[in-house]
């Protein structure tokens, strides 16, 4: 089954609301008024396409971890057997010398040593020794046997392991399936939408639009920033490594279009890479915003904030603590972007600051 009937209703409602709007706009092309409207509709179905992808993408990341998991643990089944394996032929062997010992002493049985009249500490001495061997037999055996149990124990995990292991591919399977179905559809109405972005000036105004939505996500985070605990904040003496590994495509401060210039970084990127944190922090803000799509908000202590943005989808959610180096989001091309990548800034007491002071090249 491709997807639950709750996820295909879903997606047939928002390809139903496209086509209406679709035919709207092309019977009101001449009324601003009305495509400004339109065009908020798209903005709206955009935002749930893309939280769409971003639950059908977390789900494989999270199968996929899965199966990393699976795939390791057959492996450590894999190597425990094959020591085993080595370790019984060696109680094995070491069994068989014994039970050769036992029968080649076997001729001096205790009737025979009372009758030729050996002496008592003769006596005493073969009996400790034949005592001796019988308990290195017995444990031998006792070895030998829990070898065998542990054994058996391993191939029933190791078929138990497998079966996890096809059922979480053909999950993988389906959920892929469920992600294309939805960026096929996102796809649909982001085209729609830079259809209605005709000029310059429009542009321009959806950019300062994003930016107030941006402003806005800072200024909570600030006040958030103030009821959490003290930590240490940034430290420009101590580089950091770059959120994802990429080219930097607009630098910090550059012009993005009139007189709105970045106020962070943009990276290239491929789509589902890891996006880390680059200091531990607590998460204050995970959702989509416009124009930045699936944003990730981190508080670091002292005033310091740094946010990812584009993300395909977020793997933390508001209120999680993350370490420096923990994967907190998966590069994509959320917020009407084309290109997959991602959108950093950092921040000090709610002004934005070159990424570059922080982390290394």
């Amino acid at each position: 089954m491709l997807s639950s009937p709750l996820l295909a209703s879903d997606l047939q409602q928002r390809q139903s609301d496209l086509k209406t709007l679709q035919s709207q706009i092309s019977k009101q092309a001449s009324d601003l008024k009305s495509t400004n409207k339109q065009r908020e509709k798209l903005v709206s179905l955009l935002k749930q396409d893309e939280k769409a992808i971003a639950a059908a993408a977390k789900k494989v990341n999270q199968t996929q971890v899965s199966l990393d998991e699976t795939d390791q643990k057959l492996n450590e089944l894999e190597n425990r057997q094959n020591k085993l394996i080595k370790l019984k032929t060696t109680q094995q062997k070491t069994l068989s010398n014994q039970l050769a010992s036992a029968y080649l002493a076997g001729n001096h049985d205790y009737s025979k040593m009372l009758l030729n009249q050996q002496s008592p500490a003769s006596i005493e001495r073969l009996l400790a020794y034949y005592q001796y061997l019988n308990n290195a037999r017995m444990a031998s055996i006792n070895e030998l046997q829990q070898t065998m149990e542990e054994l058996n124990d391993i191939q029933i995990a190791q078929i138990n392991q497998k079966t996890q292991l096809n059922k979480l591919i053909l999950n993988q399977q389906t959920q892929s399936k469920q992600l294309n179905l939805e960026q096929t559809q996102r796809q649909n109405t982001l085209t729609q939408l830079q259809r209605t972005l005709n000029s310059s000036g429009v542009r321009l105004e959806q950019l300062q639009i994003e930016e107030a939505s941006l402003k806005r996500v800072v200024e909570q985070a600030i006040t958030a920033m103030k009821s959490s605990p003290s930590m240490e904040g940034l430290s420009s003496k101590k580089k950091l490594n770059w959120p994802t590994n990429g080219r930097i495509k607009s630098g910090f401060g550059s012009r993005r279009s009139g007189q709105v210039k970045w106020k962070g970084v943009t990276m290239s990127a491929p789509e589902g890479q890891q996006i880390k944190a680059i200091f531990a922090g607590k998460v204050i803000y995970a959702d989509w915003l416009r124009g930045f799509g699936m944003v990730l908000v981190l508080d670091h202590g002292k005033g310091y904030m740094s946010l990812y943005g584009h993300a395909q989808t977020l793997l933390k959610n508001a209120g999680d603590s993350v370490n420096k180096g923990e994967s907190i989001a998966l590069v994509g091309r959320s917020g009407g972007q084309t290109e997959p990548g991602l959108y950093f800034e950092v921040r000090h007491k709610g002004q934005a600051v070159d990424p570059a002071r922080y982390c290394k090249r």
